[in-house]
């Protein structure tokens, strides 16, 4: 009888390394983040390690002598790579696996990582591998002489490409492939998108820090059923579900990707389109983790990436969420935002509060109108009743007496 072996992927165990150009407690925090991205990517940390200095270097990320301690904690803890809190150029990429004989990865690495084995709908897949190729091509140079030889075979002798240059090719061809299919989804984002503003559709958009709780609020407020964990980039594909707010009104509220301090740039390139929904969407609900220590940063991080995505002069909800978490009371701030909160939207405090914010965020953005319309006009009605809020109504002998609010893009219609 034939024996059957189990065969189990071997996990990753990593050493982390960070180099300490300022500010001691943002490298240290840098790295527990990163630590937390190892652990998504299923990798285990050994240590962490820190090197002042004045600059990154050059060739090898860190110096002579930090390379021989991380040489010997590699040796002493049976470690299988190491991973640097920064990306790499492809020349400290390759100096640094040289040095220390180990695999070495950078932080963008372990991001895209992560992103991939996330990515569930076809567009998540199409901007995962954008990236990826983006990230590849850019270190294709330096990268050592076996990607420089001539590719061998038929039809390949004589001068021919360099296989290095071959590769760009296939790259840059796969990347315009992907990039004609992006703009078909996007060409259908931007219908269903006219189409709501045609409707006059508030259009709500959760931002914040990876972890923070948007997810969790989506479930919360629409009974979404979208994957909730707490890990790092727990759900990567966008959600909309439609919320139906105390009054009547309906708006729409759409989840988007985390942000994270140091995001690769070909990531915020590459998911621009997801995360378009915020720069039209109408409110932006800021979503923050006030039990984490660093709830400060992760915020201008927030901040910092919404206005790379030009996202424009929008009222900002910020709402406070983990409350519960809090041991004692923390006074919590945001002077960017327009309204604040503190909430528990795994536990539902405050959401009432949130619901009140909306509605009064929605009424002042609406013109008020008291007006008689003839009965030949009756049909207008229907319109106020779709895209505004019917206060009263009264059937009179000159005509229907209207008190309504609506939004600005209907009032020339009535």
């Amino acid at each position: 009888m034939a024996q059957i072996y189990e065969t189990q992927e071997e996990k990753e165990r990593v050493i982390l390394i960070g180099v300490q150009i300022n500010d001691v407690d943002e490298v240290e925090q840098s790295l527990e983040e990163l630590k937390e991205l190892a652990a998504t990517a299923g990798a285990e940390t050994l240590a962490k390690v820190i090197q002042p200095r004045d600059s990154y270097h050059p060739g090898t990320y860190i110096g002579k002598g930090k390379i021989e301690e991380v040489g010997s904690l590699i040796a002493q803890l049976g470690a299988t790579g190491v991973i640097c809190d920064d990306e790499l150029s492809p020349a400290q990429l390759r100096n640094l696996e040289e040095e220390l004989n180990t695999k070495v990865m950078d932080r963008t690495m372990v991001i895209l990582d992560i992103f991939a084995s996330r990515a569930s709908t076809s567009e998540g897949k199409i901007q995962v591998e954008m990236a990826q190729l983006k990230y590849r091509m850019n270190r294709l140079s330096g990268l050592g002489v076996t990607l420089s030889r001539l590719g061998g075979g038929i039809g390949t002798r004589g001068p021919g490409e360099k296989k290095i240059e071959t590769d760009r090719r296939i790259i840059r061809e796969r990347i315009t492939g992907l990039n004609r299919e992006l703009e078909q989804i996007k060409k259908h984002r931007d219908v269903a998108r006219q189409q709501r503003m045609r409707n006059s559709t508030i259009v709500a958009a959760i931002v914040g820090y990876t972890n923070a709780g948007k997810s969790t609020l989506l479930n919360r407020l629409t009974d979404a059923n979208v994957l909730s964990e707490d890990k790092l980039f727990a759900t990567l594909d966008p959600t909309t579900r439609a919320l139906q707010l105390p009054n009547g009104e309906k708006i729409l509220l759409t989840d988007t990707v985390g942000f994270i301090r140091k995001l690769p740039h070909n990531l915020i390139e590459a998911f621009k389109s997801t995360l378009e929904e915020a720069k039209y969407a109408d409110i932006i609900i800021h979503v923050v983790d006030c039990s984490n220590p660093d709830m400060d940063k992760q915020m201008e991080t927030v901040y910092e990436t919404l206005a790379e995505l030009e996202v424009g002069d929008k009222p900002i909800v910020t709402l406070f969420n983990k409350c519960d978490k809090l041991s004692e009371p923390v006074v919590c701030k945001d002077l960017r935002a327009k309204y604040t909160a503190s909430i528990s939207a795994f536990r539902g405090n405050g959401i009432d509060e949130l619901m009140d914010i909306l509605q009064t965020i929605i009424m002042e953005s609406r013109i008020s109108i008291k007006r008689v319309f003839s009965y030949s006009e009756a049909g207008k009605l229907q319109l106020i009743r779709q895209s505004g809020q019917l206060e009263s109504e009264e059937y009179t002998e000159d005509g229907i007496k209207v008190k309504a609010y609506v939004p600005r893009e209907i009032y020339d219609r009535l």
